[in-house]
């Protein structure tokens, strides 16, 4: 009976560690992010690869705006209204990549972006998938996937204002 209790005592403390381990892993991950990421950039794409491309454009030219309120990242663009919250996959100094969700109607766009990321500039891809879902059942009709190269520019912000 003891060693089953101390089994089951090592198991329980195996699992809070690896826990607390997890929470730590994903708070830290978005506080790797430099600073420098946050606030207004104008981005220009250009579309290099697609399976579809009559559903995705071939070039854009858009505004991102990239704020943080405590543990939440959002991304938004004053062009269309979108706005999200961005998941921080991993951060590696100053190449980032992190992904975000829009459900719009029967449709679910997913950004997967990677990007190399400097006080005043970055470069890198932006990965889309548009799932088209069923209205009857919610599975998936149609996937469409997209690759661009993306190049942003600061244009307002923490290193353009002096901070």
């Amino acid at each position: 009976m003891r060693n089953l209790f101390r089994l089951l005592l090592t198991v329980l403390i195996c699992i809070f560690c690896v826990s607390a381990v997890s929470a730590k892993m994903l708070k830290a991950s978005i506080t790797a992010v430099p600073n420098y990421l946050f606030g207004s950039w104008r981005v220009v794409s250009q579309r290099i690869e697609t399976d579809s491309p009559m559903s995705f454009k071939d070039k854009g030219l858009d505004l991102w705006n990239l704020s943080r309120d405590n543990d939440v990242i959002t991304l938004s663009n004053p062009f269309s209204g979108a706005s999200a919250q961005i998941q921080i996959n991993s951060v590696n100094k100053n190449h980032i990549i992190f992904s975000k969700t829009g459900k719009y109607d029967n449709k679910v766009l997913s950004d997967t972006v990677s990007i190399k990321v400097g006080k005043e500039s970055f470069t890198g891809t932006d990965e889309l998938r548009l799932d088209t879902v069923s209205d009857v059942d919610g599975k998936i009709i149609k996937s469409e996937t997209a690759i661009y190269s993306i190049r942003g520019e600061k244009i307002a912000g923490q290193s353009v204002i002096g901070n």
